[in-house]
């Protein structure tokens, strides 16, 4: 079987990373996370309190935050209830850390 360009350079973890850093990259989603992290839940509608944008715009940035499976969403009609998930918030932060972790100070350059 033939492999990609794609596989080669890529691993998992890496493709993993890149999607947990596209999903937090705006500070929309920041301020979503953050708040959902002092939270058990949240319906949607409680964010529209707390951030002064049109519901349809934090729509879409929660669309990306579950998306990049960072949140997770239970419609209790009429409402949507998001929480933090749980498991795939660990595996960005293990992710993250083991990227930081790295020690570049050796490459020097220019």
């Amino acid at each position: 079987m033939k492999r990609s360009t794609q596989d080669i350079f890529y691993s998992k973890s890496t493709e993993d990373t890149a999607r947990f850093a596209k999903a937090i990259s705006h500070p929309v989603r920041l301020a979503i996370l953050k708040y959902l992290s002092n939270q058990s839940c949240c319906y949607n509608g409680d964010l529209m309190e707390i951030i002064p944008l049109a519901q349809s715009t934090i729509s879409q940035h929660l669309k990306e935050l579950k998306a990049a499976g960072l949140i997770i969403g239970e419609i209790e009609t009429p409402k949507v209830k998001y929480c933090i998930h749980q498991e795939n918030w660990k595996e960005a932060k293990k992710l993250f850390e083991k990227l930081f972790n790295q020690d570049f100070s050796k490459i020097s350059c220019c």
